[in-house]
């Protein structure tokens, strides 16, 4: 994108299409059914996981900055309820994520070794820590990126004694089950985007999901939902 198209981007979603007499370029209002009402609430999840594993294509729906500025502006002075089609159309979605989620929930059941109430339990400790020191170091990483140095290292000072109580969990897993058992990779489904994460997946793989933009827009798109739901 040229540097004139990112000053006209700029300035149609500062000023929408009353700009200049003629920033209209599909010739329609934001009211039209042809506009993308996620869209103008800033939540549509054709936009979020665009370029991820689950990018689902381009909208067929009209998207466009200078309606969304139109429609910003026109809501401060009347409701127009288009948070209701957001709500349900963000709710088809997530209710089809967690349809994927408690499928391959179910094809993990079928295809890995079944577990002891104990050991399960076991388990599932080490996958929670795996993913509290995931997400920390994601968000630290963040952190240092925007300059906030000295909260980064604490997180990092966390990470290291989670570390330390995930060495001593997967100690009591591996004690409570044979080796040949332990060495199989150890599948659990993510709550949040329905990816796989492994219970050998190191550091770095855990930071990568939890901080990266799939995983990132499903917490977007329930978050939003959250609030529809509220408002």
């Amino acid at each position: 994108m040229s540097a004139h198209d990112q000053m006209r981007q700029m300035l149609d979603q500062l000023m929408g299409t009353g700009r200049d007499g003629e920033n209209n370029k599909y010739k329609v209002h934001f009211t039209d059914p042809r506009v993308c009402r996620c869209f103008l609430l800033s939540c549509c999840p054709h936009d979020i996981l665009a370029s991820t594993r689950m990018d689902i294509g381009e909208c067929r729906k009209i998207h466009d900055l200078a309606l969304r500025a139109d429609f910003v502006a026109a809501s401060k002075r009347k409701e127009y309820y288009y948070d209701v089609d957001a709500m349900e159309q963000l709710q088809t979605f997530v209710n089809e994520c967690d349809r994927r989620t408690e499928q391959a929930k179910r094809r993990l059941a079928e295809t890995q070794e079944q577990l002891s109430a104990e050991v399960t339990a076991k388990l599932n400790r080490v996958h929670d820590l795996a993913e509290q020191i995931g997400k920390k170091l994601a968000e630290a990483e963040k952190l240092g990126a925007q300059g906030n140095v000295e909260e980064s290292f604490k997180l990092l000072e966390e990470v290291e004694e989670i570390r330390k109580k995930k060495a001593q969990a997967e100690q009591d897993y591996t004690n409570s089950m044979p080796a040949s058992s332990y060495q199989q990779q150890k599948l659990r489904v993510c709550e949040v985007c329905s990816a796989y994460l492994g219970l050998h997946d190191n550091d770095r793989r855990l930071a990568d999901h939890f901080g990266g933009k799939l995983h990132l827009g499903f917490i977007t798109i329930r978050e939003k939902l959250d609030e529809l739901k509220v408002r």
